[in-house]
């Protein structure tokens, strides 16, 4: 179906314009051309003064100007006898969006399980991008679990600065003789120092 909308416009004028003209009246008088009777004369049925204007007579012409317009919208319907064509197309066409869509879908899924495993390695390695660069969302939201893997490490303790109190002393050895004594290994004694 097709609606077309629409909108005429006429106008009309007549030129030279002229809204009175002078209208022309004859000497009509008839005195000549014949006698009567008694030797007067008298008209003959012809104008004695053919052609002369007496006066004009101003006559209004009623010229004007005509304006026209017009506003209307037409329509156009059509309807294919046979429809088969169309549906065929319609399908094939929405058949493609489809294949489409499901192309996009599969690149997308491609792109997610990479970027995930990729960030998952990086991350137990310990590599990431820094909290202010502009690529750390990249692998923000990635996590990764059951992770028991402990890289190894060092840490340093401390040397004490104080030698313990008497109390502290026995303390601690009763503490590393307890256990030994309870899984039948042989005792061994070493002196142990806590820093404060």
């Amino acid at each position: 179906m097709n609606v077309t909308p629409y909108v005429t416009g006429a106008v009309s004028r007549s030129l030279p314009w002229e809204p009175y003209y002078n209208d022309p009246v004859y000497d009509m008088t008839d005195f000549e051309g014949r006698f009567d009777e008694d030797g007067n004369e008298i008209g003959d049925g012809i104008p004695d003064n053919p052609g002369r204007v007496v006066y004009e007579v101003p006559v209004r012409t009623g010229q004007k100007d005509n304006y026209n317009l017009g506003l209307g919208f037409s329509v156009t319907w059509s309807r294919p006898l046979d429809k088969t064509l169309q549906d065929q197309c319609k399908l094939a066409a929405q058949t493609q969006i489809e294949l489409q869509q499901q192309i996009t879908a599969n690149k997308r899924l491609d792109f997610e399980i990479a970027r995930l495993k990729n960030c998952g390695e990086l991350m137990k390695s310990g590599i990431s991008f820094h909290p202010k660069s502009p690529y750390y969302k990249i692998c923000a939201d990635v996590v990764v679990q059951n992770v028991t893997v402990v890289p190894q490490h060092r840490h340093s303790i401390p040397r004490p600065t104080s030698s313990p109190s008497p109390s502290q002393t026995s303390t601690l050895q009763s503490l590393d003789s307890d256990p030994a004594a309870l899984l039948d290994v042989p005792l061994q004694t070493r002196s142990s120092f806590v820093s404060p």
